[in-house]
């Protein structure tokens, strides 16, 4: 794909996520749950929602902790909605939305107590990510982060063969354990974000935004992010026990190793 088409294709992506409550899979008492039972963090947690899209996971964040909450994504127009719907909510004084690529945060070593991504470190790789992110926490701090993963050492061709084109690197939760102990950290827990939480929260209303979709003159990059979507949507709707979304729940290692 040329630079040209990159780009229409990443603002159809955008635009078809447009002013839906997230952007990727999740839900929020699954959160809360996962947030409960965390160790023990300091009184006024210093926390970062990395790649926090339009603020589903910030916003649950800042009201949990009633604390400050640093929520960053690359794409201005999800994080100009995310301060919008802190207005609404009455945490913009507990939010600081930034614009900013979180693979280059210029952010001082040991600045977190809590750092929170959901579903975003695949942009970069799973293991990268984590590397990259590891200086940014002070010791004994928390980071729960969602990844892509297989649930079986033998999936299912089909989603072999689409995953494999579609993300190479992604791998089962024990390599991904494997990834984040090397990164620096070590592993507490992992938990699989439930398959019914992807429809209600994310490909169900992702569906009706496609359906409307179907009703205009689309152009090139806008059909095929609906072809993609569609066939992204039919893939999870046939083999959701094969793969999914783990969230890893790591606390930065002592020596800088899990």
């Amino acid at each position: 794909m040329n630079d040209d088409l990159q780009t229409d294709y990443l603002a159809a992506l955008i635009a078809l996520h447009r002013g839906l409550d997230r952007q990727g899979p999740g839900d929020a008492d699954f959160a809360r749950a996962l947030l409960r039972e965390l160790p023990p963090l300091p009184g006024r947690p210093r926390i970062a929602d990395l790649g926090c899209g339009a603020g589903a996971g910030a916003l649950l964040l800042a009201e949990h902790f009633r604390g400050e909450v640093m929520a960053v994504d690359v794409v201005a127009e999800f994080v100009e909605a995310l301060g919008e719907r802190a207005r609404r909510a009455g945490l913009d004084h507990l939010i600081t939305p930034i614009v900013a690529d979180m693979a280059a945060l210029d952010w001082p070593p040991a600045c977190l107590d809590l750092l929170w991504s959901e579903g975003a470190a695949y942009n970069l790789g799973f293991e990268r990510a984590l590397r990259l992110w590891r200086p940014l926490l002070a010791e004994g701090g928390i980071a729960v982060v969602s990844e892509l993963s297989w649930f079986t050492d033998a999936p299912p061709e089909a989603a072999l063969a689409y995953w494999r084109a579609a993300y190479p690197g992604m791998g089962d939760e024990a390599a991904n354990r494997r990834r984040a102990r090397a990164a620096g950290y070590e592993v507490l827990t992992t938990s699989r974000l439930p398959g019914e939480a992807w429809w209600r929260n994310y490909y169900d209303p992702l569906r009706a935004r496609l359906a409307a979709w179907r009703g205009r003159d689309l152009t090139p990059a806008e059909r095929a992010v609906l072809r993609e979507t569609e066939a992204e949507m039919d893939l999870f709707a046939r083999f959701s026990e094969a793969y999914g979304y783990t969230f890893y729940v790591l606390r930065a290692a002592e020596d800088g190793r899990g």
